[in-house]
């Protein structure tokens, strides 16, 4: 047989640092597996090929032997199984067993083999299982089991199963702490831990390349000569820690009742070792029932089926308006018939009532607050703009003065508007380079909340509200933020956007940036003894009458006597996770909810709601919050697996790299807000990443890429709309003069990625063979083109001031913004005027006051709101824009200002706070 090697090329040895996840690491490493066993087996069995791909097959072998052990399928007999064939030299056979395996873990296909097999391995290859297919999760058992204690474990637990079980699950066993803690990381299939009695602090197996992407799980110092219950309450803790979703369960032959009274509530239940198995499979079945149940989405199925009469609105319900219709046939055809079976006005006969829920809508509700990790959860239907309009007409009485971020979303202005709020803007940050803003440093919080505390108003300031994260994935703080913030106000509520964050709850990085988390983070802290000391010892260190200076440059501590977590969180869960659009959920963690606020919530709660909500909306909620809670940590893996691979692929093109370049965290994130030195966290492995969103200031979401197009010449508004959405469907988040913001969610696929880069690619080459056609003049054009997208914007504006006749005290930055906007309701206190005016008025000396929202889309937040001294700044960065959307705006009258007769009526008296009176 010829020995010279095919002209085709060997697969090089994976490397792992160019992977985010072990298990995209994995994913490939079997895939190049089944390459190298197919050509092995068609190549020639002497020579140099021959030696390569068999210490390539090797090396691979090595890689998955180390990581394989943290998942059920292939299993271990079924690895075992391939290094037998490889050692025998079987080439035929083995490329064949690597083909069925992989296969099968490509498309899923061992979740849904015969479940009357006790091993996985042994479906692989046959018939597919007839029937309906069972949800498969994996168990991970840990403890100090040799081989045969394990399968007969896994055989015990097997023959348990009954045809009437709704779920079927496969055993991982772990020998160690360390074992336990990975497997939970990489394996997402894994939904519940059975903790044995023994196990060791560290593994057998070389984790050298795992350990790269993690902490380090084991804490020596802590396990060491502790008892195994005290060992398995620390090793629950950490994995509660990772993945508060899984259902833990301990196995002793200890007294089980002594145990029971001494673990945490972390432990759904203490089984004694010597009294069989059954409670055990029940109890792990019935965890995985609690999670997968769907109260409002069941009962509108089952409501959906059932004959109905309809003498009550809703014509459509059960289609009979479509149905026959003769002019709207379409209609029946596009949605299909369960669209209009669903459709009711019924709140009862099974349903519920949004306004008053007693039945599936508020099971629904509690469990997607366990979820979330919430006191209390409710269901929006009209979006997340609605959602923060109640939060904020609860928490705010008119003249309540409320901080926030001058950059947030609309609905915070309108709501804020509309409550009667006192507001005081907050500055962000600019990128003025990128034409955007960044988050609002928590120094810039804290010197607010000192100024009101020295103008004497500090008892009115009721909320503090920010975008967590930003459009731009910058990422707060969220318990760093509160905790000084209550050092300083130890009664203030906080309001965290987290429309584009829904996800975050579901993966352990990520999850400590939530609002819910760093509220039951502080909670847990100020109930913990040891923090009474710390903050005796931070008061004895700031001393009795620390000036401001003083307060603004330590981290603050709040007195855990005093302080109230106050958090309020509100999702678009339509935008990162699985629902139907306008669906939105409000997350409450208030301490002081049930007895001071729940009231008041229900009242705002009843003004904003609709009395004729979406049932599709609520029962789409109720999906995706059992999705969330299922599959949401693999999702969002995925997701960010996806992000990396769209990274990689436009920086390495050597194409679009010479014209196209996602920003890095240093040019988003100033060093001065990462304490950490990581400039690409996602990029280092999780564990950097861990670090880096454990200490910095601010973060950047991996999730969000944002692409600089300013050396394309193309401006970036219209690079999104006549290029990628009007010529090729590509749909990107937002725009800047110079930027665009692609976001990978849990919905991107691989081909999506690939279709982005095909269609990229083909901008780019058009975009050469113009260049290459252009003339000398038309050449110089587009080089001035370029230089100016890729020179700095005009300087964003900060918040300028309130005119004095809508701020309630002459010497406070507070402004009334209803006030202001309702005056300008009556056309004769308004009148426009262009720019040219403005600035020629200002130089006047006149002041220019804003009488609405003007707000450029993009960026898409305002540049001015109703009461606000029109700058120079401001008129100089408007002059500038590029963008097609200006709302508030009209370009052939200009600005819409309040006269000078208006701003000279009812001026406040001097010293006088009229949110007071």
């Amino acid at each position: 047989m010829d020995d010279r090697a095919p002209q085709t090329e060997i697969p090089t040895p994976l490397t792992a640092s160019v992977y985010n996840s072990v298990g995209q690491m994995r994913a490939d490493a079997w895939s190049s597996l089944e390459e190298l066993a197919r050509r092995w087996a068609e190549g020639p069995s002497i020579g140099i090929f021959a030696q390569q791909t068999a210490q390539q097959l090797e090396e691979l072998f090595e890689l998955l032997t180390s990581i394989e052990n943290c998942w059920a399928f292939p299993g271990k007999t079924g690895f075992i199984e391939l290094r037998r064939l490889y050692e025998l030299g079987d080439r035929q056979r083995l490329a064949q067993r690597v083909m069925e395996l992989n296969r099968a873990l490509g498309t899923d296909a061992y979740r849904s083999a015969s479940p009357t097999r006790a091993g996985l391995e042994d479906a692989v290859g046959e018939e597919p299982h007839i029937g309906p297919t069972k949800p498969y999760f994996e168990v991970l058992v840990v403890g100090d089991l040799d081989d045969t204690e394990a399968e007969k474990l896994r055989k015990r637990l097997f023959h348990l199963r009954r045809e009437e079980d709704e779920f079927i699950y496969s055993l991982i066993m772990a020998s160690s702490f360390e074992d336990a803690v990975i497997a939970t990381l990489v394996n997402s299939s894994v939904q519940a831990v059975v903790i044995k009695h023994r196990f060791a602090n560290r593994s057998q197996h070389n984790l050298q390349v795992v350990r790269r992407f993690f902490d380090d799980p084991v804490t020596e110092d802590i396990l060491q000569g502790q008892s195994f219950e005290q060992r398995a309450q620390l090793l629950g803790d950490r994995l509660h820690a990772v993945r508060p979703e899984l259902d833990l369960y301990l196995m002793t032959e200890a007294s089980v009742e002594r145990t029971a009274g001494t673990l945490s509530q972390h432990f759904a239940r203490v089984f004694h070792a010597r009294e069989g198995l059954l409670d055990l499979h029940l109890s792990i079945l019935h965890g995985i029932g609690e999670r997968y149940r769907t109260p409002f989405f069941t009962a509108l199925r089952a409501h959906s089926q059932r004959p109905t009469g309809v003498f009550h609105a809703l014509p459509i319900s059960h289609g009979t308006s479509v149905i026959n219709s003769h002019w709207i046939p379409e209609m029946a055809r596009f949605y299909g018939l369960n669209t209009f079976l669903a459709e009711t006005s019924a709140t009862s006969g099974g349903l519920d009532s949004l306004l008053e829920p007693t039945g599936p809508l508020k099971e629904a509700q509690n469990l997607a607050a366990q979820a979330f990790g919430a006191r209390q959860t409710y269901f929006v239907t009209n979006g997340t703009s609605t959602a923060n309009k109640i939060v904020v007409q609860t928490l705010v009485r008119p003249g309540d003065i409320v901080l926030v971020d001058r950059n947030c979303h609309k609905s915070h202005h309108y709501g804020l508007m509309l409550a009667g709020a006192h507001v005081v803007y907050l500055d962000a940050y600019p990128l003025d380079h990128y034409g955007m803003y960044g988050a609002v440093p928590i120094k810039e919080i804290k010197r607010k909340l000192l100024m009101l505390r020295r103008e004497g108003i500090l008892h009115r300031v009721k909320l503090l509200l920010l975008t967590n994260c930003t459009f731009d994935g910058i990422v707060y703080n969220p318990t760093r933020v509160m905790e000084e913030c209550l050092a300083i106000k130890p009664d203030l509520a906080f309001l965290w956007d987290e429309a584009w964050f829904a996800f975050a709850r579901f993966h352990p990085v990520y999850r400590r940036r939530t609002a819910m988390a760093g509220a039951q983070d502080l909670i847990d802290r100020f109930r913990d003894a040891r923090y009474a000391d710390e903050y005796a010892a931070h008061r004895q260190q700031l001393g009795d009458n620390p000036d401001d200076e003083c307060l603004l440059d330590q981290r603050l501590m709040p007195d855990p006597d005093t302080a109230r977590v106050r958090v309020y969180a509100t999702q678009s869960t339509h935008k990162t996770l699985t629902s139907l659009r306008q669906g939105s959920m409000i997350h409450v963690f208030d301490q002081d909810f049930r007895h001071k606020v729940a009231e008041t919530f229900r009242e705002a709660y009843m003004t904003h709601t609709s009395t004729s909500p979406s049932y599709q909306i609520l029962a789409s909620l109720d999906l995706g919050r059992r999705q969330a809670s299922l599959e949401g940590f693999e999702l969002v893996q995925k997701q960010l697996e996806q992000a990396g691979v769209l990274r990689d692929a436009i920086d390495q093109h050597p194409l679009l790299s010479r014209y196209l370049r996602f920003l890095t965290t240093p040019e988003l994130i100033p060093a001065q807000f990462r304490l950490s030195g990581i400039d690409q966290p996602l990029r280092t492995g999780l564990s950097r990443m861990a670090a880096a969103w454990e200490e910095d200031e601010f973060v950047l979401d991996p999730a969000r890429a944002t692409l600089h197009v300013g050396l394309t010449g193309i401006d970036g508004d219209t690079f999104k709309h006549e290029y990628l959405m009007d010529r090729y469907g590509v749909q990107v988040n937002k725009t800047t003069r110079n930027t665009l913001l692609f976001m990978t969610n849990i919905g991107t696929t691989r081909s999506a990625v690939a279709y982005l880069i095909e269609v990229l690619v083909k901008i780019i080459e058009e975009l050469e063979g113009r260049i290459d056609e252009m003339s000398p003049s038309e050449r110089t054009l587009h080089h001035r083109q370029v230089c100016s997208l890729s020179d700095p914007s005009a300087g964003l504006p900060d918040f300028s001031a309130f005119h004095a006749r809508f701020r309630p005290a002459i010497h406070t930055s507070v402004g009334d913004l209803r006030e202001a906007f309702f005056l300008a309701y009556d056309a004769s206190q308004c009148e426009y005027m262009t720019s040219e005016q403005a600035s020629e008025a200002i130089a006047d000396g006149r002041e220019i006051v804003s009488a609405t929202f003007v707000t450029p889309y993009p960026p898409g937040f305002p540049a001015l709101v109703p009461g606000q001294l029109i700058s120079e700044k401001v008129l100089a960065y408007m002059q500038a824009l590029d963008t097609r959307e200006i709302h508030g705006y009209r370009p052939e009258a200009g600005y819409r200002i309040f006269t000078e007769s208006a701003l000279k009526r009812i001026m406040p008296e001097e010293g006088v706070d009229n949110g007071d009176l």
